[in-house]
């Protein structure tokens, strides 16, 4: 018996996943391209960005990426405990993270109210939504990792990238899937946070203030927290 083997996710929830990954990218857009320069998902970034501000190099500012970085780990920690708990009880830990992430999304956006976009000199209400969503991040990152759908970490998509080429025709790499057609997936991953990265961008083109960034992201969230509830078949693989 192969007791490693990797749980199958049924389709729908795939399909979830990637939604959310969209609202990566469309984060990603207001917290880099409004409110930063920073990350609030992609956190190596942020390492790098806080290194070069450290050293002066660059005309990155630390603040913001340090900030980002420590809301994602209070983020991360506090959905781990929130998660764990809610499953203890049999709740739907899932159903539970996202409401959370969206209501921190909402918060972001109430913050960000006409808030005009400052790239590289943030003020104090852009650094406080770019903690909160950071904290939202962080949460999203412990959810994607409990349902562990492969290819589909919804927060970054290197690995999605990598696994993409080593396991198509071109790199050929069994052990990463070449021939079982987990490139689709991975290729939908990476087209759906340039998707969302785009649209934010496109937003912030139009004119958009803060808030209209974030408010749509944040119902995206809401949505398919409540189409996975009305799905009971969407609970298999232990995903609740």
């Amino acid at each position: 018996m192969n007791t490693g083997a990797r749980p199958v996710r049924p389709a729908p929830l795939i399909g979830l996943m990637m939604v959310l990954t969209w609202v990566t990218g469309m984060i990603e857009a207001a917290s880099l391209l409004a409110l930063g320069p920073a990350f609030t998902a992609m956190q190596t970034g942020n390492v790098l960005f806080l290194a070069f501000g450290l050293a002066h190099e660059g005309n990155l500012p630390a603040l913001a990426s340090a900030l980002s970085l420590v809301s994602f780990a209070v983020g991360a920690v506090f959905g781990a405990r929130l998660e764990a708990a809610v499953e203890v009880r049999g709740q739907r830990w899932f159903v539970t993270g996202l409401v959370v992430e969206g209501t921190l999304i909402l918060a972001a956006a109430g913050i960000g109210w006409g808030l005009d976009p400052q790239y590289g000199h943030p003020g104090t209400r852009h650094l406080t939504a770019t903690a909160v969503l950071a904290v939202a991040m962080g949460l999203r990152t412990v959810t994607s990792m409990r349902v562990n759908v492969p290819g589909l970490p919804t927060t970054l998509v290197t690995r999605s990238m990598t696994s993409l080429l080593a396991g198509s025709a071109l790199g050929h790499d069994m052990a990463l899937g070449y021939g079982t057609g987990s490139w689709a997936r991975r290729a939908w991953a990476v087209a759906a946070m340039f998707t969302g990265g785009l649209t934010g961008a496109l937003l912030l083109r139009a004119g958009c203030t803060v808030n209209w960034l974030l408010l749509p992201a944040a119902v995206v969230v809401f949505v398919v927290a409540s189409v996975h509830l009305a799905r009971p078949s969407l609970l298999t693989g232990g995903t609740r």
